[in-house]
């Protein structure tokens, strides 16, 4: 139960910080700030409590709100996992300095920024109401807008839409344009090769990853274990 809420906390907090990136980008308003409306909907998908969205929104809003930068580290854990952390931070001389300490004692490193562009597919995935839609007519109607992959996922009865990264904002576009009710709006990394590994190597692996996720200023982390 503890590990859930911790789990709900983290979530609660990355949502937080994307907000008040979107409104210090663009305006605090969601009928004119796109990414704001989609962030909406996501903190709504995972029953994120009213008062805190509007907390994230005036903090976004105050003159003394610091300004977070979005940072990205890359390196390899034990067995040659390749690990990408995303971070959004006041301080990155802090956080480099804390996930570089994690990667040296749990057994990896930390190497440079676009070292496993290679490895990673960045794509937007969109998650929409189920209307019903033939799936193959939505993803061709799609192409245009970026869209690549259209596929049900039976467990939530979810649509899910995976498109290029540039093409988040044509994808929103259409669609809020065609009536279709977007539930959950990200953005992913995808890996092009996967290691499979034994029980006790993905532990090592899963150690580290946990460490690294508990840090307050990770937002999401990616690998390429099978």
């Amino acid at each position: 139960m503890f590990k859930r809420w911790d789990k709900m906390a983290k979530t609660f907090t990355r949502i937080g910080k994307d907000i008040v990136l979107a409104v210090k980008n663009g305006t605090a308003d969601p009928a004119t700030n796109s990414k704001l409306r989609v962030l909406l909907q996501n903190a709504k998908a995972v029953n994120m409590p009213k008062e805190t969205v509007e907390r994230a929104i005036k903090r976004a809003t105050a003159k003394d709100q610091d300004d977070y930068k979005e940072m990205v580290y890359e390196g390899y854990g034990p067995h040659g996992i390749a690990i990408l952390v995303e971070s959004t931070t006041d301080n990155p001389t802090r956080t480099v300095a804390n996930v570089r300490s994690y990667f040296n004692k749990l057994g990896g490193s930390l190497g440079t920024m676009g070292m496993l562009d290679f490895i990673f597919d960045r794509k937007c995935i969109f998650k929409i109401k189920n209307t019903g839609k033939d799936l193959e007519e939505l993803e061709f109607e799609l192409i245009d807008a970026g869209g690549e992959e259209v596929f049900l996922d039976e467990e939530t009865n979810l649509i899910n839409i995976y498109g290029e990264f540039s093409a988040f904002g044509a994808l929103q576009h259409y669609f809020e344009e065609n009536g279709y009710e977007i539930v959950e709006a990200d953005f992913d990394r995808i890996p092009n090769d996967t290691k499979t590994l034994s029980e006790e190597q993905i532990a090592e692996v899963e150690k580290l990853i946990e460490k690294i996720e508990e840090d307050d200023d990770v937002q999401r982390v990616y690998h390429n274990m099978a």
